[in-house]
């Protein structure tokens, strides 16, 4: 089956079975290797991508829903050299430790900030279940607080 959306502002047409998970069409067919495989069921959040900026985990996302839609992942969150506010905030908290599941965090913490823009630690318990086996969560809270502030400082 044929099915065109967008990713990361490009249009793009690809042909797969539409019950494919979009995480494989992103990393096998586009090549687009930043969004990471996890836990194949939804659970670890590696795989989080944005769907009409909503935050969808890939691994369980058939490719067909993709269908006229606007999708992003961790490679198009920046503007060309200019670092996403929840970028810079990693980069400036250095929370990953091995790295492996940030991208999922860094898109599910960008979904959570465009709809609430200054999230209380409850937000942020209640929206970032996203897994991390090297338990950065203290450096990711302040992070998170931080990308908050960066973002409020460029509107």
């Amino acid at each position: 089956m044929k099915i065109s959306f967008t990713i990361n502002g490009q249009p793009k047409t690809v042909e797969t079975d539409g019950n494919t998970p979009l995480l494989w069409v992103i990393r096998d067919v586009l090549d687009l290797k930043g969004t990471k495989f996890g836990c194949g069921k939804a659970a670890c959040g590696a795989c989080t991508i944005h769907v009409d900026g909503n935050a969808v985990r890939s691994c369980s996302y058939a490719a067909k829903f993709a269908e006229g839609k606007n999708v992003t992942t961790i490679e198009g969150l920046s503007d060309g050299e200019q670092l996403h506010p929840v970028q810079q905030a990693w980069v400036e908290e250095i929370v990953p430790q091995c790295g492996y599941c940030q991208p999922g965090f860094i898109m599910a913490t960008a979904a959570l900030l465009n709809k609430t823009p200054n999230p209380s630690d409850d937000d942020i318990d209640k929206n970032i279940v996203n897994i991390c086996r090297c338990a950065t969560y203290y450096r990711m809270r302040k992070a998170i607080h931080r990308a908050a502030e960066i973002q409020s400082n460029n509107s």
